[in-house]
């Protein structure tokens, strides 16, 4: 049954119709308001809660319903002189005006047009790559592509940084084809192609052949999903461009496939979308890069994106060289832009009554969310809005994805629901409005660049929402604007280094001295039987073949398949398979929940689905705990004036029950479930532990003081984490976090296997963060102690964000930037972890 929990006691609230209002009580401690009805008691409650937050209940009439006297929506005056003197259609306006959210930014995007560079006639190309330009109605290159050209024809390494659609493709292959074409079309591999999803490669290679074909020039594709009669064809009679991905050079290169043997003849390596590459599967690409390297002396780089604020120096580690970076522009239609703080609903009711107008007005839309289940829930509660919508996201069959693109291109289809693979440059036709939930500001240019391509007017709305980071772009909405994504890798994560070596010695044995860097990880690989010493070589044991056989470059650790009626769907990765896929959970996939009816762990690692009514009406959220230990202290430096520490950790997770959710609840109002056995998991990954001041004694006043302390740490862990997201670049997805009771002790980790370089990126801006975190805590306008969403929860959060102090995390995050100094301790093993 759903449950709204008082904000003041916890105890059960009463909420129900009367004389055309809604009355709120709690039997508890007598809280109360009469406040506007909906018919929608979850509205209703939110509206409660922030009342509650701004100290007017009790204190002012709370029946008044008038939200412009609270200060949390703009009036009619402040949204004309926002306006000024654009001229926004009346859908905008409608959103503008809707007097149900906090509108924090208004502007018209229009991009610049690009600048122009020399005729192509001019550049001396090749006839036929001059008459396929024209066909294509190019015939001008733009700036960028002109130095990208010049650039690659010259030998040097070239990473391409420019929009969504503005020609990075033509950038790259015109001097490949340039280059290839001048070796008088000699057989075998001369370009690798490489894209980071096997729909993008296949959407991109009409238009690489459309220039190759007049060149007599052949580009084949070659991944998971080639049939065995193609493969055989590119195995006979090599093509000159072969597209494939990371995923395929990796398996084939240390299996010593026929594929493999033809590498060697590679002098191009072309990385597009590169951006992706950030976190684990970079680490693994950086090694892949490294190994090809071997394989094919003296290739040339290449990478291309249409986001990354930090390309030059992320690509020089990536490639392990050099790259001579080239920016460009592109061109697109108009945009409305804006950016909504949903203040008396919340963001899903923001986001469906957006769709909702879009597709009404019969403009394309998708609705970006950053994880699977926000996706997968999303799109329920459209189609129950009568929007015709499907989702598109990683982890589901590729013959439906391919479905959804085609429905969404051919117009049948209004709206999808995505995750980051539509960021990608996949062809779904023309689309008119983007949705989107946070995210660093390059990367929602990306998003927005879906939008009105064919010059039309288009629409974007950032949907921010009740947590900590949304909170702090409505107050301050011109950092946003600042705040971009840096992409970061991890190569010494030990995992990706001890199998990356092993795949290099079962590519080609590693002479005695080749390695240098790497001498430590051969040795101990010798020494755990994985390799062996022939001579002056290191040579693969049957062993390291079994353990490769079993490595997903994409990440790190076991995974548990997922099965349905006895067939697998998919898997998920260990330790986020424990959270999802305990039995009882709720299962999202393509639209549609599953309850898991069992889980084989640690033995059968697999999960049985069992399917369930569609109007089925809860989700599950996890229970967890954690317990760090420090293993290793790789480097210590002073954040203003606290010892913080960068360390290999060892992180055991349990998970030992479980929320039922009922659709339209907030979490913390879920029916909690324990587990009949608790499931464990050691996570081996980095992270950063400092040691925080205490409060102030006088925070505490009559309240329990353990309580207010380690509520303090807790909340102000939660914050870090929570307002660093774009500081270090959108890092805080890959993060977790534990503060150790009254000990003082916050750790904040990879949740990545091995780590990903997410808690180094907060370790190198770590002042940043804690500037940021204290201006969250202190503009938030909560009144209670124990905060809210919009400044101490965190959704990750295993505790279901109980044991929070809002004013005790204040005052903590005060103390650190005045600069109060303090050492590192060891941790006592009676304190509470937080998580």
């Amino acid at each position: 049954m759903q449950r709204f929990l008082c904000p003041d006691c916890r105890a059960r609230l009463d909420i129900g119709p009367a004389d055309g209002k809604a009355t709120v009580s709690c039997p508890g401690c007598g809280l109360g308001a009469v406040l506007e009805y909906n018919r929608n008691h979850d509205e209703v409650y939110l509206d409660f809660l922030y009342r509650f937050d701004r100290g007017e209940i009790g204190e002012r009439d709370a029946g008044d319903p008038d939200p412009v006297s609270a200060g949390k929506v703009r009036s009619e005056a402040e949204i004309r002189e926002m306006i000024g003197s654009l001229k926004p259609d009346k859908l905008t306006l409608a959103v503008l005006q809707s007097q149900k959210d906090y509108i924090s930014d208004y502007r018209r995007m229009d991009s610049p047009p690009p600048e122009m560079g020399s005729r192509v006639d001019d550049l001396g190309l090749n006839p036929g790559i001059v008459q396929g330009l024209a066909d294509s109605g190019i015939e001008r290159l733009y700036r960028f592509q002109e130095e990208a050209v010049r650039g690659i024809i010259a030998g040097d390494n070239v990473v391409i940084e420019s929009p969504t659609a503005s020609g990075k493709t033509e950038a790259f292959v015109v001097p490949i084809l340039q280059s290839i074409a001048g070796r008088g079309l000699q057989e075998g591999i001369l370009a690798l192609l490489v894209y980071p999803t096997k729909a993008l490669a296949r959407d991109q290679l009409p238009k690489i052949r459309r220039y190759a074909e007049r060149l007599g020039i052949r580009a084949e594709v070659f991944d998971g999903d080639t049939p065995d009669a193609e493969r055989r064809k590119i195995m006979n009679r090599p093509p000159q461009m072969l597209i494939t991905n990371f995923d395929v050079l990796h398996y084939h290169m240390c299996h010593r496939t026929g594929l493999a043997s033809l590498l060697g003849t590679a002098r191009f390596l072309v990385a597009d979308e590169v951006h992706t590459y950030s976190g684990i599967f970079g680490s693994n690409v950086h090694y892949v890069i490294k190994r090809l390297g071997r394989i094919a002396a003296g290739m040339q780089f290449v990478a291309a994106s249409a986001t990354l604020d930090n390309a030059a120096e992320f690509c020089r580690r990536l490639f392990g060289t050099e790259m001579r970076h080239v920016c460009g522009s592109g061109r697109r239609g108009s945009i409305e832009f804006a950016m909504i703080l949903p203040t008396l609903r919340k963001r899903s009711s923001l986001m469906v009554d957006v769709a909702k107008r879009l597709t009404q007005g019969r403009h394309r839309t998708i609705i970006f969310n950053n994880t699977h289940r926000s996706v997968e829930l999303f799109a329920m509660q459209a189609k129950n809005a009568g929007i015709n919508i499907m989702v598109h996201r990683a982890g589901l069959n590729p013959g439906y994805r391919n479905l959804v693109e085609s429905e969404f291109r051919s117009g049948r289809l209004q709206a999808i629901s995505s995750t980051s693979t539509l960021e990608l440059g996949i062809d779904i036709g023309s689309v008119d409005g983007v949705i989107s939930s946070p995210v660093p500001i390059n990367r929602l240019m990306q998003r927005m660049g879906r939008a009105a391509r064919k010059g039309q007017r288009g629409y974007a709305f950032l949907a921010l929402g009740d947590d900590p980071i949304s909170q702090y772009y409505g107050n301050h909405p011109g950092d946003y604007f600042t705040d971009v994504e840096k992409a970061y890798i991890d190569p010494k994560n030990p995992f990706v280094e001890r199998l990356q070596i092993l795949a290099m010695a079962c590519d080609r044995p590693i002479r005695a001295g080749e390695m240098p860097g790497h001498d430590a990880t051969l040795q101990e690989q010798v020494r755990a039987g994985n390799l062996r010493r022939a001579g002056s070589l290191y040579v693969p044991s049957r062993k390291a073949q079994k353990l490769l056989g079993e490595y997903n470059i994409r990440g790190i650790g076991s995974s548990v398949y997922i099965t349905l009626d006895g067939k697998r769907l998919g898997h998920r990765a260990l330790p986020t398979a424990l959270e999802e896929l305990h039995s009882g959970a709720i299962y999202f996939l393509a639209g549609r929940r599953y309850l898991v009816a069992g889980l084989d762990y640690p033995d059968g690692m697999s999960a049985r689905l069992q399917r369930i009514p569609e109007d089925h009406s809860y989700y599950t959220k996890a229970l967890t705990s954690e317990r760090p230990t420090i293993d290793d202290i790789y480097e210590t430096r002073s954040v203003f004036g606290m010892e913080v520490a960068f360390c290999g950790l060892r992180i055991r997770k349990t998970v030992g029950g479980y929320l039922k959710i009922a659709l339209g609840q907030d979490a913390d109002q879920g029916e909690a479930v324990s587990l009949d056995e608790p499931l464990e998991y050691d996570l081996v990954t980095k992270g950063i532990v400092f040691h925080a001041p205490r409060p102030l004694d006088s925070i505490a006043e009559s309240e329990d003081a353990g309580y207010v302390e380690a509520g303090g740490y807790h909340a102000a862990e939660h914050i870090i984490i929570e307002g660093s997201n774009m500081i270090t670049g959108g890092a805080s997805r890959d993060l977790g976090g534990i503060s150790l009771g009254t000990s003082g002790l916050i750790f904040v980790y990879d949740g990545a296997v091995g780590g990903n370089g997410a808690s180094w990126a907060l370790y190198d801006r770590l002042e940043e963060a804690l500037a940021r975190s204290m201006r969250i805590a202190a503009d938030c306008s909560c009144s209670h102690r124990k905060g809210c969403p919009r400044c101490t929860f965190s959704y990750r959060c295993g505790n279901n964000n109980d044991f929070l102090h809002r004013c005790s995390a204040l005052e903590i995050l005060r103390r650190i930037n005045a600069g109060e100094p303090t050492k590192l301790t060891a941790p006592a093993q009676d304190d509470r972890a937080l998580v």
